[in-house]
């Protein structure tokens, strides 16, 4: 009986064997069939990656620089230093200074153009501006009006301010909204 005991021993060992051997070989297959995936899946987020970086490089790719955009530049820039070298002077006897005016007219409308403004324009500017704060005033609340001149002074301000630059460029009054110099041409004056 050993015998027979022994040879149904090995042949469960044999079975157990083989089990044991095609269980490590479906893991075995599991995993590889896991890497192939995670390589493929990288290897597309790699081709994703490059394609974007090619894409971003032809976007951001050098343009040639046009002589005449280096042209408007400098233009620009020159006249921006003229603006804040006259900013950067003190007004000289006669001048109007650009602060004053700028604040007068940030503070109490087109009523501070008249410091350097041209009158044929600041004066109307003024009577407007009196009469239009208090036909508003009494119909609308303060809190209503706020937004408007929240937009409104500050614009007044930047007029105030170039109608002092303009005022000491030429020595008087001139035109915010309009040329008197073409006006003159036209007329032979």
């Amino acid at each position: 009986m050993v015998p027979d005991d022994d040879r149904a021993l090995m042949e469960r060992l044999a079975a157990l064997e083989a089990e044991v051997k095609a269980d490590a070989d479906a893991q075995r297959a599991r995993k590889e069939a896991a890497l192939v995936k995670v390589r493929e899946e990288r290897a597309k987020q790699q081709a994703e990656r490059d394609d974007l970086r090619q894409r971003q490089a032809r976007i951001v790719g050098k343009r040639e620089i046009d002589p005449a955009d280096i042209g408007d530049a400098l233009e620009l820039a020159g006249k921006a230093n003229r603006v804040r070298g006259e900013l950067a002077k003190k007004p000289g006897k006669g001048d109007k200074s650009w602060v004053k005016s700028g604040i007068a007219s940030t503070a109490l409308g087109p009523i501070g153009w008249l410091y350097a403004g041209a009158l044929r324009e600041a004066v109307p500017a003024s009577i407007v501006w009196v009469l239009l704060v208090a036909l508003v005033s009494k119909i609308l609340p303060s809190v209503l009006l706020l937004p408007a001149l929240m937009v409104a002074l500050p614009l007044s301000g930047i007029g105030g301010v170039y109608y002092a630059l303009q005022y000491n460029r030429t020595g008087s009054r001139q035109r915010l909204f309009g040329d008197d110099k073409k006006k003159q041409l036209k007329s032979g004056g």
